[in-house]
């Protein structure tokens, strides 16, 4: 089969990071069935939390925001009000800490295998 097909993808219920005050969701949508280079795909939501969620990257990644809007800040305290349409990419080893006043949703591109950090 040439081409799979996910519809209205962004609507389905992501599992739980499980990190205590944090409330965040992400789950890969579409895993490639290439062993040697692997890509995952999936949503990251991420509401109003007690604390931010601070990620260190073991894997590369491409994240555009699709809807709502999060901030982000990277090691450097280089800060962004991501918004829909906003593009990010995370490179492998970095610390990335995300927050939002609402909620944010992102698409995410990772070179990784599937359910992998």
């Amino acid at each position: 089969m040439p081409m799979i097909h996910y519809s209205e993808a962004q609507k389905l219920q992501q599992p739980p990071m499980g990190r205590a005050g944090i409330n965040a969701w992400l789950g890969d949508v579409a895993v490639s069935r290439d062993d040697d280079k692997t890509i995952a795909a999936g949503f990251f939501r991420l509401e109003k939390s007690d604390e931010p969620l601070v990620y260190e990257y073991t894997h590369h990644q491409m994240k555009v925001i699709v809807e709502g809007s999060m901030i982000i800040k990277d090691e450097t305290d280089y800060r962004v009000v991501a918004r829909p349409g906003d593009v990010f990419y995370f490179i492998k080893g970095s610390v990335i800490t995300f927050s939002s006043e609402d909620y944010g949703i992102g698409f995410f591109c990772s070179q990784r295998r599937e359910g992998e950090g």
